[in-house]
């Protein structure tokens, strides 16, 4: 086991070795297979290795890498036309991370404002418990003030709003602000969607005050919630914005920008670029992830597997552990269970004594996000798993 001693510290792995991935298992170097639920944080779209999108990467790998964006990278044409048929946008900028997405949506906002000579709406606002990215603005753009601790004063123009304050947002907005940056599912604050009504709510009130609509669909994209896009869920929610990440690369890093004909026209060259987003690998893994994404029946099994998956959560939050367990939380494969217990200490025993790997998230939660083409009888297991976690806690308290 690495020490990691060349490394950053700034993660905090267990002392696990994982040497390989099969759907939604992993092995480990002694031989142990886990149960992964969590996904590389909701990357693996269709689990590990699939053969689709080793393919994919072997056939292009064989044949072109890297150009740089100097020329016509293959691929990208192809991608953007699928992502802007399936959506509101009409652009497509391809970067490497959801971090970068997120940067270029908020240059790409004040930016637009700027062509339109109104040079002094450059205000962002943000919510609580959001999270945007580790990039410097991205971080600014994000509620959490723990991610800007050491690293100076907060940007100018941020602002960050308490999560379902209406009265708050309609203070906020004036003739200064040049968007509204939103998670219409978070998932590092919580797994907590934000209501249709809002959303459409958010869509008139920019459009009253000439702000531009922003998404963070990093998280909650890419079929997370059961559509292409979490706002699809609602009619008038479209954004002006969107970034997106994670999911659409399948565990191959691969991130967006999208926007509108009108938003996306005023990045002209030198204002934005990317050495490696977009590559010819990247869009060979991205065009075979869309495959299953923009297809109508690959929705049918993923709804159908994670009403199932939230009605068993359900019964456990409300029948089986009332006193661990406040409620489920989240939407389609991003969910999780808000909690009564540490759900650090659920993570830990879930992972080191049953084999079942989860996430966490704030508000103490724990946040599941399997792969989309998951099985029934995988997610009875983890129900399984989550369930002996929870009685093995309440025998402890109780002979503790």
């Amino acid at each position: 086991m690495s020490t990691r001693e060349n490394l950053f510290p700034t993660y905090a792995p267990p002392p696990i070795n994982f040497v390989k991935g099969e759907g939604v298992w992993l092995t480990d170097d002694r031989g142990d297979k886990y149960l992964d639920f969590i996904s590389g944080i909701s990357v693996n779209t269709l689990g590990h290795a699939h053969p689709d999108l080793v393919k994919a990467l072997t056939v292009q790998a064989n044949k072109l890498w890297h150009l740089s964006n100097m020329f016509d990278v293959p691929g990208q044409q192809e991608l953007a036309d699928k992502y802007c048929s399936a959506s509101f946008a009409d652009r497509v900028f391809f970067a490497n991370s959801g971090s970068e997405a997120v940067e270029l949506t908020l240059k790409t906002a004040r930016r637009y404002h700027y062509d339109r000579g109104d040079e002094k709406r450059i205000k962002i606002i943000g919510f609580d418990g959001s999270f945007h990215g580790r990039t410097y603005a991205a971080v600014n753009a994000s509620g959490n003030p723990k991610y800007l601790k050491g690293f100076g004063p907060r940007l100018p123009g941020y602002v960050q709003l308490p999560f379902g304050d209406h009265d708050a947002l309609q203070v906020e907005m004036d003739d200064t602000v040049a968007a509204v940056i939103i998670e219409p599912v978070q998932g590092e604050g919580g797994l907590r969607p934000v209501p249709g009504q809002c959303l459409q709510g958010l869509r008139k009130l920019c459009d009253e005050h000439g702000a531009l609509l922003i998404y963070d669909e990093v998280q909650c994209g890419a079929g997370r919630t059961g559509k292409l896009f979490a706002h699809q869920w609602f009619e008038n929610a479209q954004p002006d914005l969107i970034a997106c990440a994670k999911g659409v690369g399948g565990g191959f890093p691969l991130g967006f920008t999208m926007a509108t004909e009108a938003v996306g026209k005023v990045m002209v060259p030198g204002t934005h670029g990317s050495t490696y987003g977009g590559n010819a690998l990247a869009m060979a893994v991205g065009l075979a992830v869309f495959e299953y994404l923009g297809d109508p029946e690959f929705y049918k099994h993923l709804n159908s597997v994670a009403a199932e998956f939230e009605a068993g959560l359900e019964n456990m939050a409300q029948q089986k552990y009332p006193d661990m367990i406040e409620g489920v939380r989240g939407k389609g494969l991003l969910i999780g269970l808000k909690l009564k217990v540490p759900n650090m200490d659920v993570r830990t025993i879930a992972r080191d004594d049953h084999h079942f790997l989860i996430g966490t998230a704030g508000d103490n939660v724990i946040r599941m996000a399997p792969a989309l083409n998951v099985t029934h009888d995988e997610c009875k297991q983890a129900l399984t798993k989550l369930d002996d976690v929870f009685a093995q806690m309440k025998s402890a308290a109780k002979t503790g």
